[in-house]
């Protein structure tokens, strides 16, 4: 086995302030913005992809083999399925990196996507959280919805007692996946990952013309509503 200690270094890791300077002692441009560091960036992600693509590969052996029963094989593969959406977040950043990357809309189901999200948090969550969905659909990058549902509910979860219920329906023109929870309601609990998560959210949805609503729901914590215009149509 290989240490741990023994790993890749960004080039001149030496500056830690993260900058250069001239003889003058003047701070130059960052050292995330030179040649060689974009370089060692991208063989970075080269190896963390690889790596995801073996997780993948090893965890789809377990998935089909005989030894092992139901609800382990459950377990392995919503482990596949979430490795597979990290793998595509990080084939994003990269293209980002090149350069601008248009938005890919494309028509999703989204109740099949979000029951996807809500039955592997089920497999490792000891909170009750019940979900009931419509067919719905709506014109989005599927890992942009992936993402900004992944944080509204991981925000529910972290803050829940005991409880999360997610819906997805459609009102009037309207896609909706509402995520209720029953902790102390929003604002009331830690601040930091919550306010970053909804920007997230917000800023997500809002390429696809959609919107965010916050209030307090029945099961007496937050509700959290992502609303994109619906597309019955082909």
């Amino acid at each position: 086995m290989i240490s741990a200690t023994a790993r890749s270094s960004p080039p001149q890791a030496s500056a830690r302030a993260g900058r250069v300077a001239d003889p003058t002692g003047t701070p130059q441009a960052s050292l995330l913005d030179t040649d060689d560091a974009r370089l060692w960036r991208r063989r970075v992600r080269h190896d963390i992809r690889h790596e995801l693509g073996t997780i993948i590969m090893l965890a789809s052996a377990v998935a089909v083999s005989d030894d092992i029963g139901p609800v382990s094989r459950e377990r392995v593969e919503a482990l596949i399925g979430e490795t597979r959406w990290l793998d595509h977040l990080l084939r994003q950043l990269e293209a980002e990196e090149e350069g601008p990357v248009p938005a890919g809309p494309e028509r999703v189901p989204v109740d099949r996507l979000v029951g996807e999200i809500v039955a592997g948090l089920r497999l490792s969550s000891p909170r009750r959280i019940s979900y009931a969905a419509d067919a719905a659909w709506a014109h989005i990058d599927p890992l942009a919805l992936w993402r900004a549902v992944r944080n509204v509910l991981d925000n529910a979860h972290r803050i829940a007692r005991d409880h999360v219920e997610v819906r997805v329906g459609v009102e009037a023109d309207w896609t909706v996946v509402q995520i209720d929870d029953d902790g102390p309601g929003f604002g009331a609990g830690p601040s930091g990952l919550a306010s970053l998560g909804l920007g997230i959210v917000s800023d997500l949805v809002a390429e696809y013309d959609g919107l965010i609503e916050i209030r307090g729901c029945e099961l007496g914590g937050a509700r959290v509503r992502i609303l994109l215009p619906s597309s019955e149509g082909p």
